[in-house]
């Protein structure tokens, strides 16, 4: 990774994917690709995103963050819940109850710090969520975690995402 500015723009240079892993592995790819769009099946689409985002974040994939904030733009979230995310819990007055559930519940599941999912986030979001919708948060949680470790290994490169409106 070149950290020099050569092109008097003071920006440092943008670094190269280690792997091409979905080239290199096309199966597993069309496996995520399914499972991803297995995963949204009954979810709030906005909910979804703000998902996508926050697993993101946590993860520190630049690549997804990129990704899911401009999907969320196009599916006409604001900038200001986006931004938000970071500090969800000082900024609870911009979700609803059930978006908050679902976000500890993502949080939850992608830092695993005590090794498990703690009870009362857990029952917070059955709460808010019916069976088979907790069973689809539960999966599209997964799933962005495991896009987001690809994302990371193989350090794919933010920016140049276009969302499909935007094609």
């Amino acid at each position: 990774m070149t950290t020099t500015d050569t092109d008097g723009t003071g920006y440092v240079h943008e670094h190269t994917p280690r792997l091409a892993w979905a080239t290199l592995a096309p199966e597993v790819y069309k496996a995520m690709v399914r499972l991803d769009a297995a995963a949204r099946k009954g979810l709030d689409p906005v909910t979804y995103e703000l998902v996508k985002i926050r697993a993101s974040q946590l993860n520190h994939c630049a690549f997804c963050l990129d990704m899911h904030s401009k999907d969320a733009l196009a599916a006409g979230e604001s900038v200001e819940r986006i931004v938000q995310l970071g500090a969800w819990e000082e900024s609870r007055h911009f979700y609803t109850e059930k978006e908050l559930a679902a976000l500890a519940l993502t949080e939850a599941i992608t830092v695993l710090t005590n090794g498990f999912v703690p009870d009362d986030v857990y029952e917070e979001a059955a709460r808010h969520y019916d069976e088979q919708e907790l069973a689809q948060l539960i999966a599209a949680i997964t799933t962005i975690n495991a896009w987001n470790r690809f994302g990371v290994t193989t350090r794919m490169v933010a920016g140049h995402y276009k969302p499909e409106a935007a094609k």
